[in-house]
């Protein structure tokens, strides 16, 4: 299958062609002529995979057929998604597949000034892409009008539960049109979204493809078994004996990820920390480093990684292993995307034993363990080695041979009484 038989626009067609896009996704041939067909619908797939071209392309081809929104405020199209990185992708995207069509687009979110938002609001634009808070935000202050919407669009919908957003989501939701279109991506479908979507959508298609529990084969896997403590060592050796660069880490905690950074500057290694504590400035300087190569070693943690889209990336790291296998697909689906080949190395101490078991199971891996490495688990010491555990003292038993001497000493004394 070609884009060209999906029906869309020759503008549009153009557009992707000079990026090289060959073929659409099977999300993408699965999503967009549903949506063409002005259905709601439920996407499902995982990262990588081209959710963001599966609505924004059908949706500039709807929008370049009726024209360019003149009048100030009066959005055709509004698109919520959970954090800055990810509202600036979608725009980037937006900005590329309509770039031989009159479709107009702004970005909206928290962590700068408002004054040139509100200025962008004013000039009017067909789609809005925006964070809940900020969206509300403006709404609340008469800036932005949802009333003219005809595509209601929820990106990474299960991040926005796992970010507490989903309640700013409803707000949303309800201050839209009822005959909307809506359409929701999701890389996991947990309760909460089945009935966000049950109670929102008017009989929804739902398409899913590349089932969470799998991971690219293009993406060549290993894992190092290696003691907690050693874990920064290991990571330092195999940059500079691998010679690796464009390398994402992930850490379970933001402190994790800024001591990994220290670490490897430390040791010379040009690399940042990318993390919700960090200001959107920063987080956004970080991410434009490291996207420029003047960065070598990104060190993130998941939910601010959601919104790293680098078609090329070549490595990725689990420094910490997460205890949700579905959390290791995700990470993995950075890496061998849009046709290249991948390489994830995965850390596990022991004390994540039980996660990387559970993560081979899930998700049916069998990945080349690494043996020959400078920090490997050690063995546990034999009893009586120095360093192991001393034997437990048996109270029972002591107790009842303390009774048992004074049972043989009231003996003893019996005998001197006669």
């Amino acid at each position: 299958m070609t884009f060209a038989d999906l029906q869309l626009h020759r503008n549009i067609l153009h557009a992707i062609d000079e990026m090289g896009y060959k073929e659409p996704t099977p999300i993408q041939q699965k999503a967009i002529p549903v949506i063409l067909a002005e259905k709601d619908l439920i996407g499902c797939a995982q990262t990588g995979t081209g959710k963001t071209a599966a609505f924004a392309m059908p949706i500039i081809h709807y929008l370049h057929k009726i024209g360019n929104t003149k009048n100030a405020k009066k959005a055709k199209v509004l698109v919520v998604t959970p954090t800055r990185e990810l509202a600036v992708q979608i725009g980037e995207n937006f900005e590329k597949y309509s770039k031989y069509t009159n479709v107009t687009h702004v970005t909206i979110y928290g962590g700068m000034s408002i004054k040139p938002q509100i200025d962008q609001l004013k000039k009017g634009a067909d789609v809005i892409i925006g964070t809940p808070g900020r969206l509300l935000d403006l709404y609340k202050q008469n800036h932005l009008d949802l009333s003219y919407l005809h595509f209601l669009v929820l990106d990474e919908a299960d991040l926005m539960l796992d970010m507490g957003f989903i309640d700013d989501v409803k707000k949303l939701i309800r201050l839209s049109p009822d005959n909307r279109q809506t359409l929701l991506f999701s890389a996991t479908m947990p309760l909460p979204i089945r009935e966000l979507a049950q109670e929102f959508m008017q009989k929804p298609e739902y398409v899913a493809v590349d089932p969470i529990s799998s991971t690219a084969k293009s993406v060549k896997q290993k894992v190092y078994f290696v003691e907690k403590g050693d874990k920064k060592k290991l990571l330092y050796h195999i940059i500079r004996n691998e010679k690796l660069s464009d390398v994402l880490v992930f850490t379970r905690t933001k402190h994790g990820a800024d001591g990994v950074v220290e670490a490897l500057v430390k040791n010379g290694v040009n690399a940042a920390a990318f993390h919700g504590d960090k200001s959107q400035t920063a987080r956004q300087e970080a991410l434009d480093s490291f996207k420029n190569k003047e960065t070598k070693v990104l060190v993130a943690t998941d939910i601010a990684a959601r919104g790293i889209d680098i078609d090329s990336l070549p490595v990725v790291i689990n420094y910490d292993l997460p205890n949700i296998p579905e959390t290791f697909v995700h990470r993995i689906g950075r890496t061998g995307r849009a046709g290249n080949d991948g390489l994830a190395l995965s850390f596990c101490d022991k004390s994540e034993k039980s996660y990387w078991q559970d993560i081979c199971k899930f998700a049916r891996l069998q990945p080349k363990e690494v043996t020959d490495h400078p920090f490997p688990w050690k063995d546990e010491p034999k009893k009586g080695e120095k360093g192991a555990e001393a034997p437990k003292k048996d109270f029972r038993n002591k107790s009842k041979n303390k009774n048992s001497r004074k049972s043989e000493s009231s003996k003893k004394n019996k005998k001197r009484w006669y």
